[in-house]
């Protein structure tokens, strides 16, 4: 078994894909509108779906807004420079919630982010610097 994909919720899709291939750097890999359920769906990702997990977009129609609830946590995305990439997320519009630095209670390097729906996107430094 392989982790395919993470379904999010989204209120306006353009923007949406906007924020994640353009401000995160990932790629719309597909995209496909079901015109009989009044939902689109587009799968956002680094690479090949086949080899990588991705990102699934999921646009009601008729629902631009969701309650996020208390249950889902955040996405977390490994980067090589966690400094370099906030100030980038930042120059190009995104909304950095926690800036770099270490974790509580550890070492490890992360920030936060907010993609436009408010979902959370977790930032883990990988290199060392």
């Amino acid at each position: 078994m392989k982790i395919l994909h993470t379904m999010i919720r989204v209120g306006n899709l353009d923007q949406s894909i906007k924020f994640y291939c353009d401000v995160l750097g990932m790629h719309l890999i597909r995209q496909k509108d079901y015109p009989g359920g009044k939902f689109t769906l587009a799968f956002v990702g680094y690479g090949d779906e086949s080899k990588e997990a991705v990102i699934e977009l999921t646009h009601n129609w008729d629902t631009d807004k969701y309650d996020l609830g208390n249950g889902f946590g955040h996405v977390a995305l490994g980067v090589d420079d966690i400094y370099g990439t906030c100030e980038k997320i930042k120059t190009l519009g995104g909304k950095v919630t926690r800036e770099p630095g270490a974790m509580k209670h550890g070492s490890t390097v992360i920030a936060f982010v907010e993609d436009p729906d408010g979902y959370k996107i977790e930032l883990i430094q990988t290199a060392v610097t």
